[in-house]
């Protein structure tokens, strides 16, 4: 017997489409091509307790000072913290000097430079937060925009740079 010409091939037959699934995503949601994810530009709460341990470093030297004379002790140990926080958190540069060294720095919720009476309020906000078992510091771990409670009832942010 001779040999048989090979047969053609049937045309190749698209597979059947995928039925929709019911979880999945809109489309408006999906990643497009060349996405990337924006970047961080919040702080954290280790990055912000670093930066209160190096605030705290700075002012034990003039408030150890302070503390031995009569009188201004006590006046310098709640006036001194206060006014280094608030006028530093509102001058130009936005930030303590240990949030300078980390390269962060405070906004309200637009990203403008605060007052100094928000930097106040931001400041005494603090007392909550110890109040709570610093569970109020602990919410900048937590929360979409780092945000502890001082934060939120002054409308501030802590932002990288």
């Amino acid at each position: 017997m001779a040999p048989q010409p090979p047969q053609a091939m049937p045309p190749a037959v698209a597979p059947p489409a995928m039925p929709p699934q019911q979880y999945a995503a809109p489309q408006a949601y999906a990643p497009q091509a060349g996405y990337a994810a924006p970047a961080l530009v919040y702080a954290g709460f280790w990055m912000r307790l670093g930066a209160y341990l190096l605030d705290i470093l700075i002012l034990i030297i003039p408030m150890s000072l302070l503390g031995f004379v009569p009188g201004i002790n006590i006046l310098a140990a709640f006036v001194g913290p206060w006014l280094y926080f608030a006028l530093q958190e509102s001058s130009e540069r936005q930030a303590t000097l240990g949030k300078m060294a980390l390269k962060i720095y405070v906004t309200d919720l637009q990203g403008q430079r605060i007052s100094f009476g928000k930097a106040t309020g931001r400041h005494f906000g603090r007392i909550l937060c110890a109040l709570t078992l610093c569970i109020g510091y602990m919410m900048a771990g937590f929360t979409a925009q780092k945000q502890g409670l001082h934060d939120m009832i002054a409308g501030t942010l802590v932002k990288r740079r």
